[in-house]
């Protein structure tokens, strides 16, 4: 079969492309920025990549047109080209379902927050137990460097998101992967361009549970009151908590959406020690240990979801626990970029105030507080481009020293939210000045924390370009 996938410089786009490739499939596709590293990637793959949308595409004559989330109407020559001629089409996610994932046990993790990390902690651990499983991650596991495999074995991982699918399909991504373990890592409101309020989330994620199996596995965060009122709408499989001691599903609103009572229903998982080294418990009773580097009470719920769904596809906890030790996190997850004049500066995917607060408390706990951590924002993602979440903002940055901003492109005036009588809050919607104040503030010793979904203009290497200055002038310049 022949594939042009429009849009295929995304990560999930990216994936199917490499997927389908391995799996003999003749791949090519378009984006309007084909840049690396995505680009290289695919080019070294033997995949024919075109800049821009022009209609002159049809040319090629694929057998079908595989079309990304970021394609809309009117905007896209290609694509009112096909829609005209009446060419065949779908999205990536039912490409992927009816193509790939049709055979597979797939392992879907889904959440607000977590999903790369918790898809790449279950993708190791079953890669460490022998069992060659497929993937396809939002992100880049540094155990395997790249972010999407076919896999050897029948075994399938995939970060199921709840972003809606194409223009022509508004459902959630996920409710095509038709999983037989479903992770239900947390639940929060996001996406606040194709999501009225955090109830419309909740009926996407009642949708993917409609889709588990009898015999298959729900593995939800005990913790999250969205999730229960998700849960109590209809579920039809067992169910694992984690993270809060287990108790009675809800009883179901309707008497076509029975709750069964099954032994499964009743597992719960917990973690019992810090956050470097603790036990993981299942049912109270110890089933292993997990020793590692990774910071902050989100990454024990991560690590006790994906032992939980590993258990589920035949991974005793004790090896996963073991697989976890050697877990070395994901790109772009408190990545630390370099060192310079004793100034650290991480990079990281936050960018929901929960997730950033999250990184924060992290980066506090694992440099104490008598160092200072200067927290640079950019808020990117379409909802906080819209100042939907902009109150939660203040008050998740508040593990930060100093605070920094860049308000380029919002819809909102960061002024009004960021008080500064009350926070040393810096805003700038030049992108040099930015960095210039920042290098400006820094002491030796800081750890600077830059925070943002997309790549902040290659903010990172600006400032440690920035801050290779002699300590002691830098020092000057900061008072």
């Amino acid at each position: 079969m022949h594939i042009h996938i429009l849009g295929i410089c995304g990560t999930f786009m990216g994936g199917i492309a490499a997927i389908a490739r391995e799996a003999g499939h003749t791949v090519t596709g378009c984006d309007a920025n084909v840049y690396p590293p995505m680009s290289d990637q695919l080019s070294a793959l033997g995949i024919e990549l075109i800049e821009g949308f022009d209609a002159g595409q049809t040319r090629l004559n694929p057998d079908v047109y595989v079309v990304g989330n970021t394609v809309s109407r009117g905007k896209f020559p290609l694509m009112e080209e096909i829609l005209d001629r009446g060419l065949p089409y779908t999205s990536g996610p039912q490409w992927l379902a009816e193509n790939v994932l049709r055979e597979k046990w797939v392992l879907a993790v889904a959440g607000t927050h977590g999903k790369t990390t918790t898809s790449s902690m279950l993708a190791w651990i079953l890669e460490h137990a022998g069992m060659q499983p497929g993937f396809l991650i939002g992100g880049v596991p540094a155990n395997f460097d790249f972010s999407a495999r076919l896999g050897g074995t029948p075994f399938f991982v995939i970060e199921a998101d709840e972003y809606d699918t194409a223009f022509f399909d508004k459902r959630s991504k996920f409710v095509h992967y038709r999983p037989r373990t479903a992770i239900l890592n947390n639940l929060e409101f996001d996406h606040a361009d194709i999501f009225a309020d955090l109830a419309a989330i909740e009926t996407q994620f009642h949708h993917l549970v409609r889709t588990v199996p009898g015999n298959g596995l729900v593995i939800a965060n005990g913790a999250e009151d969205s999730l229960q009122r998700v849960l109590a709408r209809g579920c039809w499989s067992p169910v694992e908590k984690f993270g809060a001691a287990p108790s009675p599903l809800p009883t179901s609103p309707s008497p076509l959406a029975p709750l069964p009572e099954r032994e499964g229903n009743k597992v719960g998982w917990a973690a019992k020690g810090g956050d470097s080294d603790f036990e993981v418990l299942l049912d109270g009773k110890p089933q292993g240990r997990v020793q590692w580097a990774l910071l902050g009470e989100h990454n024990r719920m991560n690590a006790l979801a994906a032992v939980a769904a590993a258990r589920h596809a035949g991974v005793a906890p004790a090896v996963a626990c073991e697989a976890l030790g050697q877990f070395r996190n994901v790109k772009r997850r408190m990545e630390v970029k370099g060192t310079v004049n004793g100034i650290t500066v991480y990079d990281d995917f936050a960018h929901h105030p929960t997730a950033i607060e999250t990184t924060l408390a992290g980066l506090r706990a694992k440099v104490g507080s008598t160092a200072r951590i200067l927290a640079v924002l950019e808020p990117r993602s379409n909802t906080m481009k819209m100042g939907t979440l902009k109150s939660q903002l203040p008050d998740s940055l508040r593990q930060a020293d100093e605070i920094f901003v860049y308000t380029n492109d919002l819809g909102w005036d960061a002024r009004s939210v960021f008080d500064h009588r009350q926070m040393k809050a810096h805003l700038h919607e030049n992108l040099a000045r930015l960095v210039n104040a920042v290098t400006r503030a820094a002491r030796p010793g800081d750890h600077i924390l830059v925070m943002s979904n997309g790549g902040f203009g290659g903010i990172h290497q600006k400032l440690l370009d920035a801050l290779v200055l002699p300590a002691a002038a830098l020092f000057e310049e900061s008072r």
